[in-house]
């Protein structure tokens, strides 16, 4: 039998070498790995997929400001006598920029969501991407009751654009992204975590509702700029912080989101759906009247003769206590669920009718412009015609105006005609929006027919002038 105890010993130091070496390439790959691996991770991958698609928006402005020999010593209290009294065209033109963010929703048309306060002044519109490729933007639409507006670009090239994500299923702790032009800095990130959904807030003059709330740091210039989820995906846009706190920021859901910017693409503004019905805020009274568990709900004032309402059988004294998933509870609740519908979708209500719940489904439907002219004489007390019917009617002497809409009536012993207003008047405007047709005053009044007052501008003969109408007599009642 052969020796093998020597050869096993002379082979032992030449296997441990190689054992050893393999060993340590494979710590030292390990440790390469280790250190390069964790690095790039989701977050810089969507940062690396998303800021080309991040827009810096500079919007130019100018203030005006009257100048006189006393501004040292102007006081506010003699505001009317300097105005009288010195050269109103003796001002002061001073160019002002905000800043502000925006995301390429549609590289293709050049299409960019931003917050409409971004664009609110009135200015030329610069846009700035990534690369430093400058364009001036035109405002395609913007609406404030949910601060959204959409921008257009012209561009040769295709741009780059946003992935949409989902916001209906997001998970409170889950990380986020958000890039934006804080302060002027361009393309910056902010990472954080969802720390509450469906959150409301109410600013000066107004309510918004379903918020996501993060701890993701906003600062004054992303306004308009995207929150992101983990892989990249627009699941909001960044719209305010609380103010005097940290690590507490909104952002408007993108689901909520793409059904405000397919209106604003199509029409350049919201067109809010009908449901043909009245509705008011409840009180104590009414509730105990109503024979409620409790006090929430809006009660049903009034349903039209004909729309949406009638015809699923909605009567007066009902009351709605959700719309679809949602808890309704005010008037406003109403009015912000009723505006995440489109013409056509399907509305579902829970009511409380007779003591009991009684579920119904609505179908919703833009208002329809034959019954403007009903609506109009409902809200404003007045009747309109075109300047061709009125200049036959009133001569050429009152119908001085080219474009515009002629008051034919005036509903007797109203506000209105106590406060003077003939017929042969014209329409000029209705609050921001021009009336060159009795169309354009129809469109306004139906707008705007949610609104306690609108302002008027009226012409007679040469001479124009504002008037106030109050549309609904009450504040806790309205028409939707």
């Amino acid at each position: 039998m052969a020796d093998v105890g020597p050869q096993i010993n002379r082979k032992t130091p030449a296997a441990v070498a190689l054992v050893v070496c393999v060993l340590l390439g494979l710590w030292v790959v390990g440790r390469l790995e280790a250190k390069s691996y964790p690095r790039r991770d989701a977050v810089v991958e969507a940062f690396e997929r998303t800021s080309p698609a991040v827009v810096n928006i500079n919007l130019e402005y100018e203030v005006r400001k009257r100048l006189t020999p006393f501004d040292e010593f102007r006081n506010p209290l003699f505001e009317e006598f300097f105005r009288d009294f010195f050269d109103p065209g003796l001002d002061r033109r001073t160019k002002r920029n905000s800043l502000g963010s925006g995301v390429i929703i549609d590289g293709r048309r050049g299409l960019i969501l931003t917050n409409a306060h971004v664009v609110a002044k009135s200015g030329k519109v610069n846009i700035v991407l990534n690369d430093e490729r400058e364009y001036t933007a035109v405002i395609v639409g913007s609406d404030p009751d949910s601060d959204l507006a959409v921008l257009r670009i012209e561009s040769d090239d295709l741009l780059p654009a946003i992935a949409m994500g989902d916001s209906t299923d997001l998970m409170i702790g889950e990380t986020v992204i958000a890039i934006g032009n804080p302060f002027g800095f361009s393309n910056t990130i902010t990472t954080g975590v969802i720390s509450a959904v469906n959150r409301s807030f109410r600013s000066r003059d107004r309510v918004f509702y379903d918020f996501i709330q993060t701890d993701a740091s906003i600062n004054p210039g992303n306004s308009g700029g995207p929150l992101l989820n983990i892989n990249g995906e627009l699941i909001g846009i960044n719209t305010a912080i609380y103010a005097g706190a940290q690590g507490i920021g909104f952002a408007i859901p993108i689901n909520k989101a793409k059904r405000i910017v397919e209106d604003l693409i199509q029409y350049g503004e919201v067109i809010e759906v009908w449901l043909g019905m009245h509705v008011q805020d409840l009180d104590n009274g009414l509730t105990r009247y109503f024979n409620l568990p409790a006090r929430a709900g809006v009660l049903v004032s009034a349903v039209d003769t004909v729309g949406p309402a009638q015809e699923a059988g909605v009567l007066p004294g009902d009351v709605i206590l959700s719309i679809g998933d949602r808890k309704v509870a005010t008037i406003e609740d109403y009015h912000a669920r009723i505006r995440d519908y489109a013409d056509g979708d399907r509305v579902a209500l829970l009511l409380w009718r007779q003591g009991r719940h009684k579920e119904m489904n609505l179908k919703a439907r833009i208002f329809p412009l034959s019954q403007a002219p009903g609506l109009a004489w409902d809200q404003t007390g007045l009747k309109v015609d075109t300047i061709a019917a009125g200049r036959k009617r009133f001569g050429d002497q009152r119908v001085t105006a080219d474009t515009g809409a002629v008051v034919t009536r005036v509903r007797e012993n109203s506000a209105l005609e106590r406060s003077g207003v003939k017929p042969g008047d014209i329409v000029r405007q209705i609050d921001d929006r021009p009336v060159t047709n009795p169309k354009d005053f129809y469109r306004a009044v139906v707008r705007h027919r949610k609104k306690e007052n609108i302002v008027v501008l009226l012409q007679r003969r040469s001479q124009r002038y504002f008037i106030t109408i109050r549309l609904h007599p009450a504040k806790n009642a309205t028409r939707g």
